[in-house]
This record gives C-alpha cells, structure tokens and sequence, in this order.
C-alpha cells in the first residue's frame, strides 16, 4: 500500500471508531478485515466470563471491525458440543476442555484451538457446613476426618476434563486422598453447585466465583482452599475455537482476542472499573446474582465462612501487565499430564506437539502486537504447586507418572 492509502485506511477506520494507532487500522479496514461480522462467543455464568461480556457491552469489539454476541450457555458439556457442532463460534471455555475435545477425551474428537488465556486464579473448593462442624476446614483435616468417619464422601467438579476437576484431584492427592478410590465424583454445572449442596448432594465442590463466595453468603459452605493456593497465577479460562475456524477465520480471530485483550486491560486498570464489572456481569443475562457476591473477591478480598478475613494478592487476575493472556504451551502440557496421571489419556501423547498444535502463538502476537502490548520471550513458564513439585514443561512423562497418587 502506498503512504497515502495508508492514511486513507487509517482515516477510514477512525471514522467508524476504530482504536488509534495505524496497525490495528490497517487490520480492520485494509487487507486484514475480519472476514465475519459477528461472532458469537458462548460463555458460563462465571466471573471470569468479564473480559468477554464487557468486550462487548463497552464496545472495544467495534474498533476492530467484529461485533461480539455473547451467549450464556447452561453446562460446560452443552459449550463443548455447540463449538464441535459451529453452533458457536468461540467460548469462554475450560482450559482441559478444549483439550479434551482435541485429543477425543470425554467427547467428540476435533482440531481444537486456543487463542488466550482470560484469566489467572480466582476459584475455590468449597466444603460443606456440616463436614466443617465436624473439623474439615482444609486438605489435611478433611483427610483426617474422612480416615475417622467411613462414609461415601461425594465431591463435584464442572467438567470432567476441565480445570476444576483437575484442581480438585490434585488437591486431595496432596493430603494422600485418591479421588478415584477414596471418594465419589460427580459432574455440576457452575451455577448449580450452591443449590446442590444447599440439599446434601455433595460434600465438596470445585468451581469459579462467584459460587464459592456465595456459598459462604448463604451460611451453607466454607472455602477450604483458593485454587491460587493450589497455584499462584495458573491458568484458567481460555478463549477457544475449532482449529476449522482459526483456518477459515484468522482475521476475525485476531479482530476478536484484540477486543477481550484491550477488555481485559480495562478490568485490570483499576478499583472502579473492576466495581463497573461486578455490577455488569451479575445482571440476569450474564451471571445472575448480586453484585456484591463478585465485587469481594475480584479485589482480593476473602472470607472463609468460618470467622477468617484476609486479602489475597494472588486473586483474579483479567491482564496483569499482559502475563495473564499469552498462551503458553507449558499450561496446555500441564493439563494433557493431569489427564495421563488420572486415567483419562491411557498412553503418553506428544505433549509439545499437541500444544504447538492448539495454543496459537503466532495470531497471539500479532493481536499484542497491533495493540503494543509485550509478549513473553518464552513459550514456557515454570511454577511450583501445593505439593512442592515444580513444573517446567521439559520432561512432561516424567512428570506426569512421577505422582504417588494416581489412576
């Protein structure tokens, strides 16, 4: 393009709104125009569903040339099928999930993509009231309590391969529990888990805010454990897609993670808009309950429902100065060796290959890129979780049969 068509595009796309700065103008009016107009993104009644709604209810989705329509979904199993089905075109969706689906896991088999990471941290496991009243507060007095009084303990998580079913395995593993052996676990929806356990059907559960804090509103729970306990700054939610559309799509792609990224570093810029969000997001279309049991823990501001108050630097983080949304292949690995520790995956899988293979790094860039936001030099991280073992991403077999407790 020549210097004066350049400014021609950059001056088009100024006038239909579009955010300053030539390459993101380019990209929306030029030769990289989303080949879709809208794009329906499917998402659970979560916190971490925010980035994806305030994209598009504070219309950072226009300035890149797509508009957003976010869809709220029943049941993580109902977002896997409608993705593998097009009847979405992404989802805020579980990490492992989008694994799972990839490698034919729990489900239909099909190319999976990951565009970003939407958030770190920012989930719980939650105890009963009455396994509370008798000493379980946290991993090792459960243990205790459940070796003392020989019952079936019932725990859910959200999604069998997803993340909170992997945190809750690996936490009880930690204090010598077997999930597989010494337990039954069962299957939730998110917002169902507070009505479920209101009536007995579970001891235990696993699963994003807003529903641990409510627990612990409603005088039925307590939080025994954050999952930024389990591991600070994990990964989470993640912005997913068929690899069919990123082929098919890639402009609208990259219009569409540039949008949730500058979303996300709104929520992240500051106490006022982070309050904007609770109030946003617990409107009936979207989450579904009062503001204030979000606006709590997104500031890092905890209770345990047992008389215990803290503030948690490590609470949920949307953008962090961009460490929270780059893909790194370490965290997919991560979830492929919990799926061989528990049974899911029967054979060692090519962890770096299926990575390399879903997590989009390259469209990733060019979205931080067109926005001037730094990237990590490095495709892996290395973190150290509950039970001291570290996790690099360089031997992932090893890894994943070198736990004590597994399937």
């Amino acid at each position: 393009m020549s210097r004066r068509s350049i400014l021609k595009t950059a001056a088009a796309a100024s006038a239909v709104g579009v955010v300053p700065g030539l390459q993101s103008a380019v990209w929306a009016a030029g030769s990289d125009k989303p080949e879709l107009e809208e794009v329906k993104i499917g998402f659970i009644p979560l916190t971490d569903c925010a980035s994806v709604v305030m994209a598009s209810v504070l219309g950072f989705d226009k300035k890149y040339g797509v508009k957003i329509i976010p869809s709220k979904e029943a049941s993580w199993a109902g977002v896997r099928d409608k993705l593998v089905n097009g009847d979405l075109h992404m989802a805020h969706a579980l990490y492992g999930l989008i694994y799972g689906v990839h490698l034919g896991v729990g489900g239909p088999k099909k190319d999976m993509a990951v565009l970003m990471t939407l958030n770190n941290n920012g989930q719980a496991i939650t105890l009963s009231k009455k396994l509370a009243d008798a000493g379980a507060v946290d991993g090792a007095s459960l243990a205790k309590v459940m070796q003392k009084d020989k019952r079936e303990y019932t725990f859910a998580q959200t999604f069998p391969t997803g993340t909170h079913a992997m945190w809750l395995y690996y936490w009880l593993a930690t204090y010598g529990i077997n999930p597989m052996k010494d337990a039954k676990v069962i299957t939730v929806p998110p917002p169902q888990m507070v009505a479920n356990m209101r009536v007995g059907n579970m001891d235990g559960y696993c699963v994003g805010e807003p529903w641990g804090h409510r627990a612990i509103m409603d005088g039925i729970g307590i939080t025994a454990v954050t999952t930024q306990d389990i591991w600070k700054d994990h990964p989470e939610k993640v912005l997913g897609t068929t690899g069919d559309f990123v082929k098919k799509y890639p402009n609208t792609a990259r219009a569409v993670m540039m949008a949730i990224l500058e979303a996300s570093q709104w929520i992240d810029a500051g106490l006022q808009n982070k309050l904007k969000m609770a109030d946003t997001i617990a409107a009936k279309s979207y989450v579904n309950t009062s503001a204030d049991a979000i606006n709590q823990r997104i500031l890092g501001r905890y209770q345990n429902g047992l008389g215990k108050t803290w503030d948690d630097p490590n609470h949920m983080k949307f953008f962090n100065d961009g460490k929270v949304n780059f893909p790194y292949l370490s965290d997919g690995m991560w979830f492929l060796t919990q799926h061989k520790r528990w049974g899911l995956l029967k054979d060692h899988p090519d962890y770096l290959a299926v990575a390399k293979q879903i997590n989009q790094i390259d469209l990733y860039k060019q979205a931080a890129s067109g926005l001037k936001m730094s990237v990590p030099k490095d495709v892996m991280r290395t973190s150290k979780l509950i039970d001291g073992t570290v996790w690099d991403g360089t031997n992932p077999a090893k890894y994943a049969d070198s736990f004590k407790i597994k399937a």
